[in-house]
């Protein structure tokens, strides 16, 4: 079993005094439905866990048909589901894939409302949900029984929480990796020094390991069972054809090859040197027209990253975005690795990816900063002046340059040296280096990307002194003439 950082938020949901519907969301085969099942289990009892998958047992969706309360949803629930107690306060009731059932989700208001049973949900395409020709089919069916319909998203009566496929930190814990050794490097980036080099050495290996394989829980799982590229290769096979399937599933007749030539286009796209998103590469004569679409359902589907450019190198940085100019990354860096050939996975444990390299560490940047829960930013200027990325970082707008070797990053020399134009005093580069810092640049080796403390700020208010705002009112009436304060 892989350990997972989310297992906390669930606990802290199970702990919490208020516990409302829960909904996990995240990419397909990131690992929801094992860690949903396992923690309920292990938190309630095996036999106070209730499972449906309404995409494995579609005649589920009658339960929740019509149904306004949640006696009757239990009712026709219990006498389907006979391993289930279905005890108020100790019940866990878990929808998986939810996107293809409306009316479960519909059915979180009443659960919430009541409150006698816990909920959690799982949705791989939640952003998208509605577009499945097969759902809406069977819905379509479901509804000539009944005339009136009154179904929506339950806004305020559910508890959203995010779910990616295994960061650079959970991937070292699948390997076994002693807390201790982390510690380690937490400690190194907050003296800013060198990590031993021992450990460095063996941080490097790990860090092109998942390079070659990324964060998805059944490669990851591959790998460590076998230690086999080509069995890697096999479970990145069957995952891209299962999304690929979701674009014909789930999306509608009108976007379908526009969302599949965008998802294709990607690693062509990061291959050029300006890895500016451009229409013309997913298809000849290609329009923006013809594929913001298909760039929002995949987006909205978890499959893709959108990286937005900033005209100035300011905060807050959404305040400068141009949404017309980005660049797009796939969400795991091993299905981006397997898009490029099964051959690449050797070509990066052997060192032999040359030219591509660069946009790899790239996506994998990109993929670190969205696990943060960060929005993606970069600079760029027709000068040639480009920045990877723009983080708000302690306070500071600070930009990240990556590198895949040890090499310079002129852009950011050249920002650090004009204070007066960009506004920038320190800069963070991420490569094939020890901690280190050159004046206002701190060097960081690219496997601490994972440890960049980018957590908001919140600033704690002083009180208010209400009493002595009181005094100084009854001083001004006094000095105007021995009034009193109007009551």
């Amino acid at each position: 079993m892989l350990r997972r950082k989310i297992e906390q938020a669930l606990w802290d949901w199970k702990n919490g005094q208020k516990r409302i519907p829960l909904v996990v969301m995240g990419i397909r085969q990131c690992g929801k439905t094992f860690i949903v099942r396992d923690f309920a289990e292990r938190a309630y009892g095996k036999e106070n866990v209730a499972y449906i998958n309404f995409v494995k047992q579609p005649d589920m969706m009658a339960v929740f048909f019509a149904a306004k309360d949640v006696d009757t949803i239990i009712m026709k629930l219990s006498a389907q589901i006979r391993s289930c107690k279905f005890t108020p306060g100790k019940t866990c009731i878990i929808f998986d894939e939810i996107q293809d059932c409306m009316d479960a989700r519909t059915s979180l208001r009443f659960f919430k409302e009541d409150g006698r049973y816990d909920i959690i949900a799982t949705g791989s395409l939640l952003g998208v949900q509605g577009y499945g020709a097969d759902s809406k089919g069977m819905r379509r069916r479901l509804m000539s029984l009944e005339k009136f319909r009154n179904n929506s998203i339950p806004v305020g009566s559910e508890q959203i929480v995010q779910m990616f496929p295994l960061d650079f930190e959970e991937f070292l814990w699948a390997h076994g990796m002693p807390d201790e050794v982390i510690d380690v490097l937490r400690e190194c980036i907050k003296r800013e020094t060198p990590v031993p080099e021992a450990i460095h050495v063996e941080m490097k290996k790990l860090l092109l390991r998942y390079v070659a394989v990324g964060g998805l829980p059944d490669a990851v799982n591959r790998l460590i069972e076998t230690g086999n590229i080509g069995k890697v290769n096999e479970v990145h096979r069957s995952i891209l054809k299962e999304y690929r399937d979701d674009m014909v599933k789930y999306a509608a007749v009108e976007d379908k090859a526009y969302i599949r030539e965008c998802f294709d286009s990607i690693p062509k796209q990061l291959s050029k040197e300006n890895k500016k998103f451009q229409y013309s590469v997913a298809r000849r004569g290609g329009r923006s027209s013809m594929y913001l679409g298909a760039l929002q359902w995949l987006e909205d589907a978890g499959m893709a990253m959108r990286c937005y450019n900033v005209t100035e190198t300011g905060l807050p940085l959404e305040g400068y975005v141009n949404k017309d100019i980005f660049k797009v990354y796939i969400s795991d860096i091993g299905l981006l690795v397997s898009m490029l050939g099964d051959a690449t996975r050797a070509d990066i444990l052997n060192g032999r990816l040359n030219g591509f390299k660069g946009a790899i560490y790239e996506n994998l940047m990109a993929e670190m900063l969205i696990k943060k829960q960060q929005n993606l930013y970069y600079y760029h200027k027709e000068s040639g002046l480009e920045l990877d990325f723009m983080v708000r970082y302690h306070g500071e707008c600070v930009p990240i340059e990556v590198k895949a070797t040890s090499s310079q990053a002129k852009s950011i020399s050249s920002v650090l040296k004009h204070y007066e134009k960009y506004h920038v005093r320190h800069a963070i580069k991420f490569g094939d280096y020890n901690v280190g810092r050159c004046g206002a640049l701190l060097t960081l080796p690219s496997y601490m990307e994972f440890l960049l403390d980018l957590s908001p700020e919140y600033p704690i208010f002083d009180d208010i002194d209400t009493d002595a705002l009181l005094k100084e009112a009854e001083k001004f009436y006094y000095n105007c003439g021995g009034e009193t304060m109007p009551q």
